[in-house]
């Protein structure tokens, strides 16, 4: 089964009803015979634009990406049911880039080291040495001098 992306934009609501309108969302992949794999809360943020749906103007919205298995046949059905779910403003439906997804190999004996001796973190470090460089003014005009120097 191909891993697909569902970002979501649900409506400002209290705790309770997004914890419902989730697990309504998560049952509709599993009803489809869906695997999920990953879910991301963004935050609840102000969108960009004010936004009409099911009849109501919405201004803010709660952000979530849901990361998931499922048949490619299932995809039309979840559109069309997240189409017609009031508590959602926004939605789509995304194929994941298979070729940007790594594979994560690591050990417990790896994760129960200090991050300085971690593999990553050193890789990190020798990253963030190589790129520091301090940026220097550059005249292009080809006068001698900087008129706003101090």
């Amino acid at each position: 089964m191909p891993t697909y992306e569902l970002s979501v934009i649900l409506r400002q609501m209290s705790r309770p009803d997004m914890v419902a309108t989730l697990k309504r969302t998560a049952t509709a992949i599993f009803d489809k015979g869906g695997i999920i794999r990953k879910l991301d809360n963004l935050g609840t943020k102000p969108l960009p634009f004010k936004t009409s749906a099911h009849g109501l103007v919405h201004r803010t919205g709660s952000y979530f990406v849901f990361k998931f298995d499922t048949p490619p046949a299932a995809i039309d059905d979840l559109d069309e049911e997240y189409g017609r779910d009031v508590d959602i403003i926004r939605k789509r439906i995304y194929r994941a880039d298979v070729s940007q997804q790594e594979e994560i190999t690591c050990t417990l004996h790896e994760e129960l080291l200090p991050p300085a001796y971690r593999k990553d973190v050193q890789k990190m470090i020798a990253t963030a040495e190589r790129n520091k460089t301090k940026k220097v003014f550059q005249y292009n005009t080809g006068l001698d001098y900087y008129p706003f120097q101090k």
